[in-house]
């Protein structure tokens, strides 16, 4: 019984104090927008005596995090419906049919994953420049899903992969055609991978800051991490207000985790047997 104790304490210990560098910034940031400057500036790690929400107010309106906001929303959007689709209707083929080239275009596509974004950010510029696709809604999409499907379809035909071929076989006796065994079998089977999978890419690109600020130079157009990162310059002497914009970037995604937790890790385990 003490050897068992003795283990629990090992394993709980760490993972304690993991929890606890994880929460203590957010609880840091959002103790810190509550605060008035000059509150900030007497004492910055103290609680705040008065929380007052007006810096949050500031931010979504006179900084325009509301815009970012919006704008973030709509490309994530956009980006993770595409690549659920593509990655799904490739994932189905790539992990279910055969075909000549199926086994080395796999290979490729698991080659792209090891190819950092900096390696093809000056290629991709250009292109998009030449096609006028620069701060532009479909241009950002498209830098998403270029950069991001190749991780969506290794997973997904992952997932594929280990449908029984028994399934398959039924549904062509039936009379379903490819389209309809996707559309019909594949599809709904499929949704615990896509639901984690969407997850993962819409807090990839809702996070990204890099590719956004490649193609979306003008400020009308920014999403909001890379408007977060603008405050920092423009507002260095205002740390509640900056603050304030990181709370609000991080609460989406504080709220996907927590009520999506559960289907997360379903989707990540359900490809992990066969059966």
């Amino acid at each position: 019984m003490s050897g068992t104790r003795w283990a629990r304490w090992v394993v709980a210990v760490p993972m304690a104090a993991l929890a606890l560098a994880t929460i203590y910034p957010l609880l840091f940031t959002a103790n810190v927008s509550m605060k008035t400057r000059r509150d900030y500036t007497l004492d910055r790690f103290s609680l705040t005596d008065s929380p007052r929400l007006d810096n949050v107010v500031k931010a979504w309106t006179s900084v325009g995090m509301s815009r970012y906001f919006l704008n973030s929303v709509v490309v994530v959007a956009c980006s993770v419906a595409l690549l659920l689709l593509l990655g799904s209707m490739a994932g189905f083929a790539l992990g279910r049919l055969r075909f000549r080239g199926s086994s080395a275009l796999f290979l490729g596509i698991l080659a792209a994953l090891f190819v950092p974004f900096q390696v093809i950010m000056v290629p991709l510029a250009r292109i998009m420049a030449d096609t006028g696709l620069v701060d532009t809604y479909p241009g950002l999409v498209l830098a998403y899903v270029a950069q991001f499907l190749p991780f969506t379809i290794f997973l997904m035909a992952s997932y594929y992969s280990t449908v029984p071929p028994e399934i398959i076989d039924a549904a062509r006796i039936d009379g379903n055609t490819v389209y309809g065994v996707y559309w019909r079998i594949m599809l709904p089977i499929g949704a615990p991978a896509l639901l984690s999978v969407g997850v993962l890419n819409a807090l990839f690109c809702w996070n990204d800051v890099l590719i956004s600020l490649l193609m979306m130079p003008s400020a009308e157009h920014r999403t909001l991490m890379v408007g977060v990162t603008s405050l920092r310059g423009q507002y260095s002497d205002d740390i509640p207000t900056f603050a304030s914009g990181v709370l609000i970037a991080a609460i989406p995604v504080l709220v996907v985790y927590l009520f999506l937790q559960r289907q997360i890790a379903d989707g990540v385990t359900a490809g992990s047997t066969k059966g």
